[in-house]
């Protein structure tokens, strides 16, 4: 049967090589350089031998990287742009993408960090007021390859039952195996510390003019732009860049924090001669595990500033508390996570991005979780038990709820305001 008429399921399939699994040659280049031209036919192939053909649009070329799913609806821009998905190759289970388009205002960091994007079903013609360019333009413009037409129904219900894995995705002339060969010796998430490369490398104020911040409101302000005034500031506070999404950064200046960001490399010491009345550490990619540097200036902050994490934050402050992380099956991505609060017992509809656990058997006795995911029963919440110390799973600032867990940078401003 040729690759066309085998494409017609959705899939490929062939026999599974082991010893080639097995191979611990590392691909050396991630991603090929990419070429700009028509529409091509795009090929995935997961590293267990699962493959699925599709049309090429954005860019073109050849990327490796861990395959992942993300269940949002809406809400492309900020997965392409949020530097959590570092070194990963994103599909979408929305059958539908890029129907209001693009536009600068929308975006959680200056460029796109995904590897590729996979979708179902691209829109041809996007039609919202705010949109600047189609989706299509933003890949080919920032280089980043996409395939359309995949079974993403398929793929995600693969990736549930399989779990996790490399893929590559790549519009060049190669048989399924070449390809499945290139996803196997390329590099994924184990052991990757993608942090560093998406830090920021100065330390900065956010926002110091207030122009960025401001919440839009449906009526219109003096300026006639439709949007709200921002609170004085109450507190002055460091935020650790690990790759920080912008709407955190917003959203901590409206509830009243003057925002320092530092790099992910900066020291305890360092940190602290700064005097911030406290410490918020910021999502980011890779492997928690793998942030040896992290863990260590946020074990040395403890008990001297009230600290508030977020994702890969809360992460690495279960390394300063000496716990582990485990890596999950097919991690938590998307709008629709069920969260619980063992105090009040109240569930939250959150949004998360994260493919590690906090391991709460790991976990001193000082330490109390305090949020569990419904699905799953890990870990989505801790906090110290003595010191003004807390951390969440999942995204507050994301607004799925759209509400539901906004009160944790009031929770965090009050502890600063206890400890002053």
């Amino acid at each position: 049967m040729s690759l066309p008429q085998r494409a017609a399921t959705g899939f490929l399939d062939f026999a599974r090589n082991d010893n080639a699994i097995n191979a611990t040659n590392e691909f050396e280049n991630s991603c090929a350089p990419l070429i700009l031209r028509g529409d091509v036919r795009t090929l995935i192939a997961l590293e267990d031998g699962r493959c699925f053909e599709g049309e090429s649009f954005g860019a073109t070329g050849t990327c490796v990287g861990e395959i992942c799913f993300n269940t949002s609806m809406t809400g492309y821009q900020e997965v392409l742009t949020d530097p959590s998905y570092r070194g990963q190759i994103v599909a979408m289970t929305y059958p539908l993408i890029g129907n209001y388009g693009i536009n600068s205002l929308d975006a959680e960091s200056r460029s796109p960090h995904v590897r590729a994007f996979v979708i179902e079903e691209l829109t041809d013609v996007p039609s919202n007021w705010r949109s600047e360019m189609s989706l299509d333009e933003y890949l080919r413009k920032r280089n980043i390859p996409g395939a359309k037409g995949i079974d993403t129904r398929a793929l995600t219900r693969h990736l549930r039952t399989r779990g996790a894995m490399k893929a590559c995705l790549t519009s060049k002339d190669i048989s399924p195996e070449e390809a499945t060969q290139i996803a196997i010796k390329g590099e994924g998430v184990i052991g990757m510390d993608y942090v560093r490369e998406v830090s920021t490398n100065k330390i900065y104020r956010w926002d110091p003019e207030d122009k960025l911040s401001t919440p839009w409101s449906i009526q219109k302000s003096s300026d006639g732009q439709g949007r709200g005034a921002l609170p004085p500031i109450r507190s002055r506070i460091a935020a650790y860049d690990y790759g920080i999404k912008e709407n955190i950064l917003r959203l901590l200046r409206q509830k009243g924090f003057e925002v320092t960001v530092v790099p992910a490399g900066t020291s305890a010491e360092e940190l602290l001669a700064l005097d911030p009345a406290g410490i918020f550490l910021s999502n980011g990619p890779g492997d928690p595990a793998a942030l040896d540097y992290a863990h260590k200036t946020v074990h040395d902050l403890i008990g001297k500033k009230p600290i508030f994490g977020i994702c890969l934050g809360h992460q690495v402050l279960g390394f300063a508390f000496g716990g582990s992380t485990f890596k999950l099956k097919f991690g938590h991505r998307g709008a629709n996570q069920p969260v619980k609060d063992l105090h009040t017992g109240k569930v939250a509809i959150t949004a998360q991005n994260h493919g590690f656990a906090v391991d709460s058997e790991s976990l001193p006795s000082e330490i109390e979780v305090t949020h569990i995911n419904l699905n799953d029963g890990t870990v989505e919440g801790m906090r110290h038990k003595e010191l003004p110390i807390f951390s969440v799973q999942y995204h507050p600032e994301d607004a799925p709820g759209p509400h539901d867990a906004t009160y944790f940078f009031d929770r965090f401003a009050e502890l600063i305001e206890k400890q002053q």
